[in-house]
């Protein structure tokens, strides 16, 4: 018996219930997973108070073993059988025990990585990747990064890093170190911000990816931005609408279309070892509850998971 995570009523993370499931028989184009790790993110709990219909599941991303396919059925990244290690990102009702999901949305799992590390590899790192996209970071541009120590924040600073970009980020001081072992040049916020980052940037800067939102990365952004159209904002409001912040999201369609042709390249680039996802904490699956209220008002310093 496979168990699954569900809101079975509005409310919060504590109306979430533990059920038995069995997953479906896998259709063509359809494969069953046994799962070993789910990534969390912070969209997971957002979900509860966005729902229109209930009971709803949880979890956009997995990682672990076929125990099924489909009739005529190859995962995205080619043939495979039972036995084969995977991923998949973007599903839905990811916080289970096992799973049957489309196969286009299944990638075989790099080998380097564990399960909890590929299971929080995509939603994040498609995330960082449409906006370095939509601000065309390139060779010698200086980004500025808010809130550079969260999960899209570390992607971002890789993958702007291998286009060969400068990185500037926003940080607690206790997250300095990190953000240095990843390449950028760390930048407290809180008052001040904008002279601390002219001293590393007194031209300014080229793009601004905002995963904060808040009304001083707008007005700093807004003040050491050197081309206005070069800023990306992924927690929308009516600061950053006024700024001329490009707002993107996994529930527009150009969003989606854009994240679901990235994942490929960046699995090639964990496998490569050129793109790290750092996990800080697991959890065991029973202990949803614990994990989900950590992920929303606890500190984590990176990634965490679910293991079944």
């Amino acid at each position: 018996m496979a168990y699954r995570w569900i809101a079975p009523r509005a409310g919060g993370i504590e109306v979430l219930e533990r059920v038995e499931t069995e997953p479906p028989v896998p259709a063509a184009g359809e494969v069953t997973i046994a799962v070993h790790a789910v990534g969390m993110n912070p969209a997971d709990y957002k979900h509860l108070s966005r729902a229109d219909a209930f009971p709803i599941g949880l979890g956009y991303e997995v990682a672990g073993t076929l125990t099924a396919l489909g009739p005529d059925t190859t995962i995205a990244t080619g043939e495979a059988a039972v036995g084969t290690d995977v991923l998949a990102f973007r599903i839905s009702g990811g916080y289970a025990t096992a799973v049957t999901v489309p196969a286009a949305d299944v990638f075989g799992k790099p080998a380097n990585l564990s399960f909890a590390e590929a299971a929080n590899l995509l939603l994040a790192g498609t995330t960082a990747a449409e906006m370095l996209h939509v601000t065309a970071v390139g060779t010698g541009d200086a980004v500025l990064i808010h809130g550079a120590s969260g999960a899209v924040g570390v992607s971002a600073i890789q993958q702007a890093r291998a286009r060969g970009a400068r990185v500037i980020g926003t940080a607690s001081l206790s997250s300095f170190d990190r953000l240095r072992s990843f390449g950028a040049e760390p930048v407290a916020y809180g008052p001040g911000l904008e002279q601390r980052v002219r001293a590393l940037a007194p031209d300014g800067v080229d793009a601004v990816l905002d995963t904060a939102g808040t009304d001083e990365a707008v007005d700093v952004s807004t003040a050491v931005l050197r081309y206005p159209a070069r800023a990306v904002t992924i927690v929308r409001g009516p600061r950053t609408d006024a700024a001329g912040f490009t707002a993107i999201g996994s529930a527009m369609p150009a969003s989606r279309a854009f994240r679901d042709g990235a994942r490929r390249a960046l699995i090639a680039a964990a496998a490569a070892g050129d793109l790290v996802v750092p996990v800080s904490r697991t959890f065991p699956f029973d202990d949803a509850h614990e994990a989900l209220r950590f992920l929303q008002h606890g500190h984590p310093g990176g990634k965490l998971a679910l293991i079944p």
